[in-house]
């Protein structure tokens, strides 16, 4: 995808600081530190429009990116970070849970993991919980380039079992160094909203037949 603007629109704490426009929404989650948003950079083809940092936790608010003016990548604090106070870990949840099972721009969760490491309890338990509540996720594992190309099918398959992982939920391979992985999620993305434009445009279509047939009957 070529990108042609990216910009940082807002952080928001509550549904009242959402964007309004009704653009579609990708959700980014994933353990503190996975690199977030060294992806996001890597994703809009800019330096540091996601600040990145050496300190986990520091994201404490959803983050809006609006790319080529019709998609909204959103950054979401980092989870299992143990050295962040439990009221601010409880606000993020609160946040996270609201956000993930209520906001209706939502199309999908894009799902971070350390390629180098068996995933986390906490990694299992946001797939887990996001399949319970019907969001679709794409599991990105992050930091390719720091093993070697040929260990990459060994350790996707152990994110896989360790997750459970569905068949129709993707495991795409990055690296926010060298690009690894890139076109893929991006091409990805674009096709998930076609297909869901499309599925949405179906179901009016046919509403409207029926509605149309009912009419003629009375």
């Amino acid at each position: 995808m070529k990108i042609t603007s990216a910009e940082f629109i807002t952080s928001a704490v509550a549904a009242n600081q959402y964007p309004t426009d009704g653009l579609p929404e990708i959700a980014l989650v994933g353990r503190s530190n996975v690199g977030k948003s060294s992806l996001l950079n890597k994703m809009m083809n800019r330096k540091a429009l996601a600040r990145t940092s050496s300190k986990p936790g520091k994201t404490q608010t959803l983050n809006y990116f609006l790319v080529n003016k019709s998609i909204y990548l959103v950054d979401f604090p980092g989870y299992g970070y143990a050295k962040v106070a439990k009221s601010i870990k409880e606000t993020w949840g609160k946040m996270i849970q609201t956000y993930l099972a209520k906001r209706e721009e939502l199309r999908f969760m894009v799902q971070l993991v350390d390629i180098r490491h068996a995933p986390s309890k906490d990694d299992v338990a946001m797939y887990a919980w996001s399949k319970e509540i019907g969001i679709p996720v794409v599991v990105v594992a992050t930091k390719a380039d720091k093993i070697a190309r040929g260990r990459w099918q060994q350790h996707t398959k152990i994110i896989r079992e360790t997750m459970n992982v569905r068949g129709g939920d993707p495991i795409l391979v990055f690296s926010s160094e060298t690009g690894q992985g890139r076109d893929e999620l991006w091409q990805e993305i674009i096709n998930r909203i076609k297909e869901q434009d499309a599925m949405v445009a179906a179901a009016a279509k046919e509403a409207k037949e029926e509605k149309k047939k009912a009419e003629s009957v009375e």
